[in-house]
């Protein structure tokens, strides 16, 4: 069994296209641990395994790998790059306990580099850099460092450099050793760091030094006595700063050509944090103890219609065995746990045990969830929003080209609601439509992509109707009398009613102000039931009706006609008048917004949002650096904000939003809405 403190779990995060997958694989080659390096472009990834990742040349997927090396356990996570899959960077930076984050060279630092960076720190992980690429025309180390270091709070100090860039690269310089790995036909030697490095070499030392002295009472002696500070001791201040979050290590060499990875490997196998460096994580405070109850924290969950669930949890304390029973603590359930795997992409290596600071996946756990606890029976954990993921951005209606199909799509949608905490979906009855959320456009499409491959059925995406509904603006009164006569006995019902309008939110009411038997007692339910069935429809549109007050003050009834029936329809009918004579309109859903945006486009966005018939609330900044507009906005309006502020911020603003209340319909706005439901019930007949 590996040793705790010689663990390692590594998340790999930022802007998609930096390289992550392929620094994921050129490890696992380096290490020998895969035979072949596959290529994201060719499809043939150990990370990039799901048919849409394949299709797409691109993570949609948080994806597990490990490797042993020299009494060495890593955990790699190896998480998308789209901003729409946030979720899956969330959940896999909280179990990691080292975060690196990959930067293209050549681009620098880019919208979801900053994103990926706040999870991290907000999570407080120790994290280091990895400029990738470097072999890449147009690379420029140094300004690539300087764009991070306006980024990141804390000091950031380059532990390697490259010796050239683009297609100059040689190799790296080791700043702390101060020597030169050169690299040639896969083999790498080493030797005295040329001349024309030795000044950056010196700056870059003397930067680390400072850095790392600071962390050291006794270091700090040293250098200001101008004593000589050895790479020994200099190493140890790194690792200690970097496992405490104080400094930002800086790594770089090429992915693609397997420049930098052993050094790469090195590094965090020196300093580093293993699993004994992070007890507390966010709301969670488990010491990780070996020999303590077993507890685990599910970060992941995998439902494939062929092997069924999939359920990815990292060790938090103790150890646990293939034939153990464990307890969830968010179900209150036990089950048994007949097989353990340490992941390797889609495939997965089966163990017999597992302990402190493992990655392990648990298949045909029944109940379990992203963000459930499995501990031991005797202790039952349960800890509650361990993670906060983003609420959804943007809601489609789902529509299957194949009718007959519509349960397959339920049942796909519903366990890939399953395995993607920041995915929603639910059935609208008032508009009959399926309607999903996501966190963008590529979430949602990405979604349907996944049931199509994975499912087997299809289905299209469209705009999810407005779930409107219908009022009065006065006070209004109604009669109507059904009378029929067929032979036999005949329908009577009689009423006459008063409509008033209520706040809004107040739903409805029904007072009885029946004097004198006009009506009898035992017909009073049925207008109140006629009543409420004409409720599910109104006179403009046919959308539910709302806030409204119905007083039924008089009518008649006959012996012999009069019936529960004959009162409905008449209710019915007086209530469809009374409708229309109360001078009917729309009401509409407003959304509460708060949009997370760049001080720099605050403005334009508060102007997108006044278009959008928008009421700017308020704003104030934000812990992150940004500003927060606070603001109500008509559904039909935000429905499509999310693609519109992506290109506003460059993909920088995000926003949530949650339901506030109903309100009216500008009249000017009315007849159209109206028209297109009659439309859409006109075509469904």
């Amino acid at each position: 069994m590996i040793a705790v403190e010689k663990k390692r779990v590594i998340a790999f995060i930022g802007h998609n296209g930096s390289g992550k997958t392929t620094l994921c694989e050129s490890i696992l080659f380096t290490n020998k641990i895969i035979e072949r390096m596959g290529s994201v472009d060719q499809g043939n990834t150990v990370s990039d395994f799901d048919p849409v990742e394949i299709e797409r040349k691109t993570s949609v997927n948080a994806t597990v790998l490990n490797f042993e090396k020299a009494e060495y356990r890593y955990f790699m996570i190896d998480t998308p790059g789209f901003s729409d899959f946030i979720g899956e960077v969330i959940s896999s930076v909280f179990v990691a306990d080292n975060v690196c984050s990959v930067l293209d060279s050549s681009s620098g630092v880019e919208v979801q580099t900053e994103k990926t960076w706040r999870i991290a720190q907000e999570y407080n992980r120790p994290s280091m850099v990895f400029v990738n690429d470097i072999d890449k025309e147009f690379s420029n180390f140094d300004k690539t460092v300087e764009q991070f270091k306006k980024l990141s709070k804390k000091p950031v100090v380059i532990v390697n450099f490259p010796l050239g860039e683009g297609t100059n690269l040689k190799g790296i310089v080791d700043v702390v050793a101060q020597n030169a790995h050169l690299y040639s036909n896969d083999k790498v030697s080493v030797s005295d760091v040329p001349s024309e490095f030795k000044e950056r070499l010196q700056k870059y030392r003397t930067d680390l030094v400072e850095s790392v002295v600071e962390l050291d009472e006794s270091l700090m002696e040293k250098y200001l006595a101008d004593q000589p500070i050895e790479a020994a001791e200099i190493s140890k201040a790194l690792s200690k700063g970097y496992r405490t979050g104080e400094i930002v290590p800086v790594l770089c060499g090429s992915a693609l050509k397997r420049i930098g990875i052993n050094e790469f490997i090195e590094g965090i196998q020196s300093f580093g944090a293993s699993p004994l460096d992070n007890p507390k994580m966010g709301k969670l405070d488990v010491k990780p103890d070996l020999s303590g109850p077993f507890a685990a924290l599910i970060f992941k969950v995998v439902v494939d219609p062929f092997i069924g669930k999939l359920t990815y949890a990292k060790v938090l304390r103790g150890q646990m065995k293939g034939g153990d029973t464990i307890y969830n603590g968010s179900t209150q359930s036990t089950e048994r746990v007949n097989h353990i795997y340490f992941p390797m992409g889609k495939k997965q290596n089966e163990v017999s045990d597992v302990s402190v600071g493992d990655i392990v996946a648990v298949p045909k756990l029944k109940d379990s969830k992203v963000g459930d606890f499995l501990s031991d029976p005797s202790t039952q954990l349960s800890v509650k929003g361990i993670f906060e993921f983003p609420e959804p951005m943007i809601s489609k209606s789902v529509k299957a080209k194949n009718t007959s199909e519509i349960d397959k799509i339920t049942n796909g949608l519903t366990r890939l609601a399953e395995s993607d905490p920041t995915f929603h979906m639910e059935f609208n009855p008032e508009t009959g439509e399926i309607v999903i959320s996501g966190i963008g456009n590529v979430h949602l499409e990405v979604t349907l992509e996944k049931l199509k491959k994975n499912f087997g059925v299809e289905a299209e995406l469209g705009k999810p109707k407005i779930a409107y509904r219908e009022t009065i603006v006065k006070k209004s009164n109604a009669e109507y009398k059904h009378k029929k006569q067929t032979g036999g006995h005949g329908q009577y019902g009689h009423v006459k009613i008063e409509l008033e309008p209520l706040e809004r939110g107040k739903g409805f009411e029904f007072v009885d102000k029946i004097f004198g038997g006009a009506i009898p007692k035992n017909f009073i339910p049925s207008v109140e039931k006629g009543i409420r069935e004409g409720l599910k429809g109104g006179v403009l549109g046919g959308y539910p009706v709302d806030d409204v007050r119905v007083i039924l003050y008089d009518g008649s009834y006959h012996e012999v006609d009069s019936s529960d029936i004959a009162f409905q329809i008449a209710a019915i009918q007086a209530f469809k008048i009374g409708l229309q004579n109360g001078n009917p309109t729309l009401l509409e859903p407003i959304m509460s917004a708060e949009i997370y945006v760049p001080d720099k486009y605050a403005g334009d966005i508060m102007g997108d949002l006044n278009s959008m018939r928008g009421r700017i609330q308020g704003m104030e900044p934000s812990e992150n650096g940004y500003q927060v507009i606070r603001a109500e906005v008509p559904l039909a309006e935000i429905l499509d904000f999310s693609s519109k502020l992506n290109s506003m911020t460059s993909g920088q603003g995000y926003f949530t939003m949650k339901f506030s209340r109903y309100e009216e319909v500008p009249r000017n706005l009315q007849d159209k809405i109206i028209q297109d439901r009659k439309a859409d019930l006109e075509a469904n007949k």
